[in-house]
């Protein structure tokens, strides 16, 4: 039996559920290795959970305070955690969309808040994790947790979710595998062996070889029984995330009927089309027991079929969600085939005033991205006619987002006067929904400064948004792509130590520590004599060069076993 489902299941699906693509020739790291065996563990050797033994009276779920479980401190997994996100940040299907991160952060700080009030997340785990979800470019519907609790969601979830309810009883479920620790109680399993030469092992073989016969063969040996044991408590954590993923989507406002309605939706979606894009069903086996615990939670009357007229289906995060969620589609195949399909808006007979705007934006967006920016804002000039058909409490959210589109729309065109005229007419009228220092915003707003021709308002835009994004940063100093934007900005301003340091941060935000201190070293040798204005930014670059280079060397002890 356990090579059964180490044949079927154990390299698809511990392998598979970030499905990143490597560089042409690059090859994994031991700890991209690593990371992509963790991804694994809290989702993927869940797979199949009902073919493997129930766990023995003698072998039970750790309780959280267990010895074996307190191996993995709350400390070591956020270095863990630290350390994976280091490996993958850098891949270029991990998507920073600013709208729809943005949409994906409030509905995941609502669960973390409810999770606090609920006392999932105590002071420590609190002060020692991320809590900090990222986005993978990616049809398939899934999700996964990190050490650490970095979540990773990829496209594809979003892209078929219906509700926003839908979407926080996935992020809850995630968010309760981390609140539980079961990433920290499995490895705690593992007291024979290091979590780094499992993973050391198992993948090094791909890496070396490419070989999936020599893998398997690799894998059936003595691991077989390490996986094994920990297939048999992955009923145990299924049940337990989706008890307080339940209890916590609730504290968190979001109905929940929502996780119900998601077990239903992806059951009868997988079943009109098994093709593996549902990795989320496999890794989350969804058994009658689980179906059936979803419905019992809710009560006699609490079930019902999420339709266009359910409760909250006329608020501003069902607008939101709809239009991130054709966002979704968009960005997550950029296939020219697949924006061609796309680009043609699908308006069936009946559809609601929020289905048909949603149609436009996505046409318009598919349009925009194939090239044809001329299309792309008729598209979404219709996606506006549209939107005025809206209930009162969605125009404002459903404006700013269309209006965001066609600024980027006009940017593609090579108009940044007009998209500049657009996003300031927006925060003017629009201040129900839009932000000056919203992050959406604030990047369009360096974009359209950098894109503007030469003269005076050219170098007031620069100086505007360069302000505008130092202060981001000093609030969210991990924010890689506004870093490398004040890079630039500060480089047109005659800035270039500003600059250096800017696109150390960015290198550094994406994991790229030897990028990071070779920034840092090469500006010191340059300004070897500064001015007293440089002083103090070479004082700071200092403080952040030992930074990283501590880290480094702390990664390099890990590498080599701790010696």
């Amino acid at each position: 039996m356990v090579r059964s489902i180490l044949r079927s299941e154990f390299t698809q699906f511990v392998f598979m559920p970030l499905t990143l693509r490597q560089p042409s020739g690059a090859t994994l790291s031991r700890w991209r290795i690593a990371a992509l065996i963790l991804l694994g563990w809290p989702l993927g050797l869940s797979v199949h959970a009902q073919d493997a033994p129930a766990p023995s009276s003698s072998s039970p779920l750790p309780a959280l305070g267990d010895a074996a479980s307190q191996e993995l401190s709350p400390m070591a997994e956020r270095r863990l955690g630290d350390r994976i996100m280091r490996s993958i940040l850098r891949d270029p299907d991990v998507v920073d969309d600013p709208q729809v991160l943005e949409y994906i952060g409030q509905v995941w700080a609502r669960l973390i808040a409810g999770a606090k009030q609920r006392g999932e997340i105590g002071p420590e785990l609190e002060a020692s994790h991320a809590w900090e979800p990222f986005l993978v470019r990616d049809r398939t519907v899934n999700a996964f947790a990190l050490p650490g609790g970095y979540i990773g969601v990829h496209l594809g979830l979003l892209a078929m979710t219906s509700t926003p309810d839908e979407l926080a009883s996935v992020l809850a479920h995630e968010l309760s595998h981390v609140t539980q620790r079961h990433i920290a109680r499995m490895i705690g399993q593992q007291s024979r062996q290091s979590w780094v030469s499992l993973a050391s092992m198992v993948l090094g073989i791909l890496a070396a070889s490419r070989n999936p016969q020599a893998a398997q063969a690799m894998i059936y040996g003595g691991q077989a029984v390490a996986v094994q044991g920990q297939l048999n408590f992955s009923r145990d954590m299924e049940r337990e995330a989706d008890r307080v993923g339940f209890g916590v989507l609730g504290e968190a406002g979001f109905d929940q009927a929502g996780m119900a309605e998601m077990f239903e939706h992806l059951q009868q979606a997988s079943r009109l089309n098994d093709d593996g894009s549902y990795p989320y069903l496999r890794t989350h086996p969804l058994t009658t027991e689980r179906i059936g615990e979803a419905h019992s939670r809710l009560g006699p009357s609490g079930w019902r079929v999420a339709t266009a007229q359910s409760p909250g289906h006329d608020t501003a995060i069902w607008a939101q969600h709809t239009l991130m969620a054709a966002r979704a589609k968009v960005l997550m195949d950029t296939r020219s085939v697949s924006l061609q399909n796309l680009a043609n808006p699908d308006i069936k007979k009946g559809a609601t005033p929020l289905q048909a705007v949603a149609a436009y934006y996505t046409a318009g967006l598919a349009a925009q991205r194939s090239g044809d920016a001329t299309r792309g804002l008729a598209l979404l000039n219709q996606a506006r006619q549209a939107a005025r058909g809206l209930p009162a409490s969605q125009q404002a959210m459903a404006q700013r987002i269309l209006t965001l589109a066609v600024v980027d729309n006009q940017l593609i065109a090579h108009q940044p006067a007009e998209a500049a005229a657009t996003l300031n007419r927006e925060l003017a009228d629009n201040r129900a929904a839009a932000h000056v220092d919203a992050r959406p915003e604030l990047l369009l707003a360096a974009h359209i400064a950098l894109s503007l021709p030469e003269g005076r308002a050219q170098q007031s835009a620069w100086s505007d948004a360069a302000a505008r994004l130092q202060t981001h940063v000093s609030i969210h100093p991990h924010d890689a792509a506004a870093w490398a934007v004040l890079g630039e900005l500060w480089q047109r301003l005659g800035e270039p130590l500003r600059a250096v340091r800017a696109e150390a941060e960015a290198a550094a935000a994406l994991g790229d520590l030897p990028g990071a201190i070779d920034r840092i070293q090469g500006a010191q040798k340059r300004f070897r004599q500064p001015n007293a204005a440089d002083v103090v930014e070479l004082s700071v670059m200092d403080s952040r060069l030992k930074t990283w280079q501590r880290q480094q060397r702390e990664d390099m002890r890990e590498d080599n076993g701790g010696a």
